[in-house]
């Protein structure tokens, strides 16, 4: 049955609502309206103040702190949209919470990443657009299309712009080693990595550092920078071989406990952050990039069905 290009409307939760003007101004629209509170025991209330019927939807909304609230926020918003007859709603997360318990590492651990997926796919959404999944296959937890755009872009053009001398990406770990890949062969670097370990979550130990820095500009990428241990000791660790300096290149600003504080303190020349997530009070040092013409076009790309993929070659 043929279905018709529906009127492309935006809509946001509270998470990150200047990122989804900065969209909307990009494509030309205005922002839908919404009404997004909580009622007085402290439940979410969420209602659309305009019609969707027949639209193609989109809920932008990070699941970042307060990850249950904004979490929430974002299944209401979509399930508001689909009971009020949108033609497609997509939920846009620029940042995916729940994603660092994609598996079972011991017994009795549920796999979070998973639950979320089914709550978002459960309460309406029929595809989601996001960036730099913790983890790539969190794409298979879904049953709906799911396109993982890639901040290494974004990130890469920034490290250029800086004209550093002498220049090599890091991985702050093994499993980040294929990100900044990416980032080294677009700069055309050479590329190295942190060996650590993890005694518990939130919590890392640089064992050994792969790859000859000394007298080399470091740049450490990674998907986010949480508490902000891991970069920092790596740093610490980079520059104590003989490096001339560490700059740090990350998708999300998590920045949670004590982050802003170890970050400034530590040894990083400089921070290249996105907006996936509002910066508040950023450590010193920080460079926030918008992430704003990347989504819009996606979303534009979305919206007229076409490939996605070409925003990456």
């Amino acid at each position: 049955m043929f279905e018709r290009e529906g009127e492309l409307k935006i809509f946001t939760g509270t998470a990150n609502r200047p990122l989804a003007e900065q969209i909307v101004q990009h494509l030309g629209i205005s922002l839908g309206k919404a009404d997004v509170g909580r009622f007085s025991n402290g439940e979410i209330r969420v209602r659309l103040l305009e019609n969707v019927r027949g639209s193609d939807v989109y809920i932008l909304q990070p699941t970042s702190s307060p990850a249950n609230d904004n979490l929430m926020e974002l299944l209401l918003l979509v399930d508001a949209a689909r009971r009020a007859s949108a033609r497609r709603v997509t939920a846009v997360i620029p940042f995916y919470g729940y994603a660092r318990q994609d598996r079972k590492e011991r017994g009795r651990e549920p796999i979070s990443a998973k639950l979320v997926a089914n709550l978002i796919t459960v309460a309406g959404a029929r595809r989601v657009l996001t960036m730099d999944l913790h983890a790539p296959q969190i794409q298979g937890f879904f049953d709906i299309p799911v396109d993982n755009l890639h901040g290494g872009r974004i990130l890469s053009e920034a490290i250029y712009d800086k004209h550093l001398d002498n220049l090599m990406i890091f991985s702050p770990d093994a499993g980040g080693v294929y990100r900044a890949r990416k980032i080294a062969e677009f700069l055309s670097a050479p590329l190295g990595f942190i060996d650590k370990r993890r005694p518990e979550p939130n919590v890392s130990e640089v064992v050994n550092v792969i790859g000859k820095v000394r007298d080399r500009t470091v740049v450490i990428v990674d998907d986010m920078v949480d508490t902000g241990g891991t970069i920092a000791q790596a740093a610490k660790a980079i520059m104590h071989l003989g490096a001339r300096a560490v700059y740090a290149a990350c998708t999300h600003p998590v920045f949670s406990g004590r982050a802003r504080e170890v970050l400034s303190d530590s040894a990083i020349a400089e921070i290249l952050v996105t907006d996936t997530i509002p910066v508040e009070n950023p450590p010193a040092r920080t460079q926030v990039i918008s992430v704003a013409p990347l989504l819009a076009e996606a979303i534009m790309r979305v919206h007229e069905d076409l490939s996605v993929s070409k925003l990456f070659e």
